[in-house]
């Protein structure tokens, strides 16, 4: 038998990716060594902590690309950890020479701020649905909760890593493709959150500064309830974000969104168009067309309240992926291919010719 060329290994090793980062290990630096011993082929990878949740990832990428190459009979993945110098080095490399403290979100990188003027009409659960249906259309897709005092994306994404930092930079905890930060991925169970305004506006300045979002099609905020500090502070920091409004089909909350949609167009945000959520016996219908309506835009969809949706928050999936023939599943996937399909028509409207 022929052992395997070092050569080969190392271009097997470009196709693991670190599943945070979602980047080649060997664009990251992060292969030590490789030694081969006749047919016996042993891979160390240096990792940026040393209880790396997502370590398995690893194992199967190197068996399947290294393993998989002629001559390989037996492959073993050591693994390390970065000294603080390399740590350093890799947060400058993923900075790609962005100063510090900058917004790390692409240019290109859509954001759709998920908002209503009150709590209660199910923003959490539209925000993890659409980000999940969004991913299964092809997109790569950050989920923001930026609803400090009641957070819950984690919870119903099922997600309880912590976030990794890597010098002074964050990586945040994936799903699957998703990428997500909560300031409940840094707490304890579940303790409350007791801060000021002023700690608000810095939070979110560290979600969009201080996370390494890397390339992504659309981030999706999950707001707060009401027009106080973080919808002001989004207005300051992405004043290029969509709203999309939420509301419940009653006349009340129908009048209570409408605050938001006024406070979004203050900040020079874009309204993006009205969701009703909730539809149903217990809370009627009409209230979001009225909405819309009211303030010009368009009604992108409107989703029932039914159980299979309720049991999927409860468990911590997307009713998308969980029950995808539900009757809210189907509604929240045209209500992404809606939005989906908004961007794509901007894209292509045809450019002004300059003489």
């Amino acid at each position: 038998m022929v052992s395997p060329d070092r050569d080969d290994v190392l271009r097997a090793l470009e196709r693991v990716i670190d599943p945070e980062l979602r980047k080649p290990v060997t664009e990251l630096d992060m292969v030590r060594a490789v030694e081969i011993d006749a047919g016996d082929v042993t891979v160390t990878i240096a990792l940026t902590v040393a209880g790396c949740p997502l370590r398995n990832s690893f194992e199967e990428q190197v068996a399947e690309h290294v393993g998989g190459l002629p001559g390989v009979r037996r492959v073993e993945l050591r693994f390390d950890v970065m000294s603080p110098d390399e740590k350093a080095a890799l947060s400058a490399k993923l900075r790609g020479g962005r100063p510090e403290k900058t917004i790390s979100l692409d240019p290109r990188t859509r954001v759709i701020a998920v908002a209503s003027g009150k709590g209660g009409v199910g923003k959490s659960s539209l925000t993890v649905n659409l980000a999940a249906a969004l991913d299964a259309l092809g997109q790569q897709v950050g989920v923001i909760d930026a609803d400090v005092y009641g957070h819950s994306i984690p919870h119903m994404l099922g997600v309880r890593q912590r976030p990794v930092v890597v010098d002074r930079m964050i990586v945040p905890p994936v799903r699957g493709r998703i990428k997500l930060i909560s300031i409940g991925n840094f707490l304890d169970d579940n303790a409350p959150v007791m801060w000021r305004g002023p700690m608000l506006h810095r939070a979110l300045e560290q979600f969009l500064s201080d996370v390494h979002w890397g390339e992504l099609d659309t981030v999706v905020v999950d707001m707060p309830p009401g027009t106080g500090d973080m919808a002001i502070s989004l207005g300051q920091l992405l004043p290029r974000a969509e709203v999309l409004v939420v509301t419940t089909p009653q006349p009340l909350a129908q009048e209570v969104a409408a605050r938001a949609a006024v406070m979004a167009q203050r900040t020079g945000q874009k309204l993006l168009g009205v969701v009703e959520n909730m539809r149903g016996d217990a809370f009627g219908a009409g209230g979001g067309a009225a909405l819309a309506d009211e303030l010009g835009v368009p009604l992108l969809g409107t989703v029932p309240l039914d159980r299979a949706l309720r049991e999927a928050g409860d468990a911590g999936a997307p009713v998308v992926e969980t029950d995808p023939g539900a009757e809210s599943s189907r509604a929240l996937v045209a209500l992404a291919e809606t939005i989906a399909a908004t961007r794509q028509a901007a894209i292509r409207r045809p450019l002004t010719v300059l003489s």
